[in-house]
């Protein structure tokens, strides 16, 4: 099929839609696949549009249905139907909802209905911000993969941050009675792609042992609990504090499974770190770009200021060869700060530098507010800040203010320019320390 996608929806009266289509990159292959959920996704709000859309989508179906060949005709020569699974390693997340049958029992079905249908968006959201893929809605309970269709390196990580995001997404939600949610992660080898169904119930199958044990750890979770089977923990590292609930029997599974319960991220500086904290490996064929490295650290000690960009594919090992840097310096007097981003906060401009000084305060999430606030004043009185700036600091990591610093009367410009203004003012603190 070789269709105009934006000519297609004028032709519905739909043009409206022409640049969600493209920005989403919905092409002719993509189009005949789409379901109702995914035109909500695209934001397509106005049911009569949604149905006109699905109507023309099916009248496409049935007009390839009709150019195609024959069964027949297809095993005359030869050619076997197009088979697009795929054999990759999967993380896949069961979401539940607690306490669903309970509500049913004292609930009108339509309100029920709007109950688990804000249920189910709050998952998707929630998911898709850390690049899970929804595969199912099951009443009450959601399936989701992370790996497919889209792979990443941090696959097993994304879906544990998605599944702690949930917990508090969903008790988040407005109702009678705090929501809960159970939320099981198991991640493997699977078959996957096979569509399975048709129209909107249509679905891409997963094969393999992994959704099974995902939805048996699920069943070990207390509410508001994320509990992950050891296959998901091997590839964490140190990245989370996890509690260790020990080696449980599941049904239609062969074998007891380590099962662990994800409390919360961990203080690890960085993912690097928490991803290689039993050592690193012997650096290899980077000696030149170490050369250079430490070149540009002896021009910045004599007073040289440097800026060197690291840049490179992931995993081409950019931050083994910082480690490397780092440990070349290390019997040398610095300081060293360091400032991590997450597409997880690309929306928080100052997320790098709040981490940054929470690292260098020791904060810690038992912490009591005066507690926090008696350690971001240590921290912050070896470069002499001002009680002002701190005042600020404070606010910048929600801190509550106990009366300590004195109030701030600015407008949202004012304080953001003069959070800014105390930020280069900490920069220099700490560089005229280190000349002391």
């Amino acid at each position: 099929m070789n269709l105009d996608i934006d000519g297609w929806l004028r032709s519905l009266g739909l043009e409206r839609y022409e640049a969600t289509f493209r920005e989403n990159e919905i092409d002719e292959t993509v189009l005949p696949n789409l379901t109702a959920e995914d035109l909500k996704d695209l934001g397509v709000g106005i049911v009569g549009h949604r149905r006109k859309l699905l109507d023309a989508i099916a009248a496409l179906r049935t007009d390839d249905n009709a150019t195609a060949p024959a069964p027949d005709a297809v095993l005359t020569h030869g050619k076997a139907p197009t088979d697009t699974a795929e054999r990759r390693q999967v993380t896949v997340m069961f979401s539940d909802l607690v306490g669903s049958t309970a509500l049913s029992a004292r609930m009108d079905p339509e309100d029920l209905r709007e109950v688990i249908s804000a249920y189910q968006k709050c998952v998707a959201e929630t998911v898709r911000r850390f690049g899970g893929f929804v595969a199912k809605y099951m009443g009450d309970g959601v399936l989701v993969y992370f790996g497919y269709p889209q792979a990443h390196e941090d696959d097993a990580a994304q879906a544990v941050r998605a599944g702690l995001e949930l917990i508090g997404a969903v008790s988040s939600l407005k109702h009678d009675a705090p929501l809960q949610t159970r939320v099981g992660i198991a991640t493997g080898l699977v078959v996957v792609g096979d569509l399975i169904g048709s129209g909107e119930a249509q679905e891409r199958g997963i094969v393999g042992e992994t959704p099974n044990l995902a939805a048996r750890v699920q069943g070990l979770a207390q509410p508001n609990m994320v509990v992950i089977a050891d296959s998901t923990r091997r590839l964490l590292g140190n990245l989370f504090e996890l509690q260790d609930l020990g080696p449980k029997e599941l049904n239609g599974i062969t074998g007891p499974v380590r099962v662990f319960a994800a409390l919360r991220a961990s203080s690890a500086e960085g993912r690097f770190e928490a991803l290689h904290a039993s050592g690193l490996t012997e650096l290899v064929g980077r000696e030149e770009e170490l050369e250079i490295l430490l070149r540009r650290s002896l021009k910045a000690k004599a007073g040289e200021g440097q800026v060197v960009l690291l840049s490179g594919e992931a995993g081409i090992g950019k931050s083994r060869l910082t480690a490397a840097l780092l440990e070349r310096l290390a019997a040398e007097p610095h300081t060293r700060l360091r400032y991590f981003c997450s597409p997880q906060h690309t929306d928080s401009a100052l997320y790098p530098i709040v981490t940054q000084m929470e690292r260098a305060a020791g904060l810690a999430h038992d912490d009591t507010p005066e507690a926090r606030l008696d350690k971001l004043d240590a921290v912050l009185a070896q470069t002499s800040t001002r009680i002002e700036d701190v005042a600020l600091f404070a606010e910048m990591l929600s801190l509550p203010n106990d009366g300590r610093y004195p109030a701030i009367e600015l407008t949202p410009e004012q304080r953001r320019q003069r959070t800014l203004e105390a930020l280069t003012e900490q920069l220099e603190g700490w560089q005229a320390k280190i000349r002391c």
